[in-house]
């Protein structure tokens, strides 16, 4: 029997068939794979798929459309064409996260050196202030009190303590330039 009459039979679930279209078209098949992938261990595994979804998709095959060994190559041609540009595209992402953990590495005496002077900077900004809005602000944000809890804390009044705040503030960020 030719291949056409094969699959035709292979579509049917003639097991027989399949193994006699195997012996016909695995060779070419694998051929045709390995001239693609190039790498013999991935041609056989390509060939290993062809041959499977020859099995399950053998219904598909429409004689008038051309010969059943064509057919058959142009589904070889395809999955061993996927194959190699699924392993470019790895290789291209592996390149580029290769890239990425190269990149410059994160300074951290740099980083400590920076923070020091910013707080340097900050405690000379906070020394400007009168000592009842130095007060304030550093029960507020050093040690976490809400405005309420700071006016307990210093027996005054929260418009007060407020105010200072809010002067305190402000005569922090002309300071430091506008940046806090």
């Amino acid at each position: 029997m030719e291949a056409d009459e094969l699959l035709v039979l292979v579509a049917g679930g003639d097991q027989k068939a399949f193994e006699d279209l195997y012996g016909l078209v695995s060779g070419p098949v694998f051929g045709l794979v390995r001239r693609v992938v190039r790498d013999p261990a991935q041609s056989e595994e390509v060939a290993q798929e062809v041959l499977l979804e020859l099995w399950r998709t053998a219904g598909r095959y429409d004689p008038g459309r051309g010969t059943a060994l064509s057919w058959v190559l142009t589904l070889a041609h395809r999955r061993a064409v996927d194959r190699v540009r699924s392993a470019r595209a790895a290789g291209e992402r592996e390149l580029r996260m290769a890239r990425r953990a190269n990149g410059p590495a994160f300074d951290h005496v740099a980083e400590e050196v920076e923070a020091g002077l910013e707080r340097e900077w900050v405690r000379r900004c906070l020394d400007r202030l009168t000592a009842l809005q130095r007060q304030s602000v550093t029960l507020a944000y050093y040690d976490g009190y809400t405005y309420r809890e700071v006016a307990e804390r210093l027996s005054l009044p929260l418009g007060t303590v407020k105010t200072r705040m809010r002067d305190g503030l402000t005569r922090l960020r002309d300071c430091l330039g506008g940046v806090a």
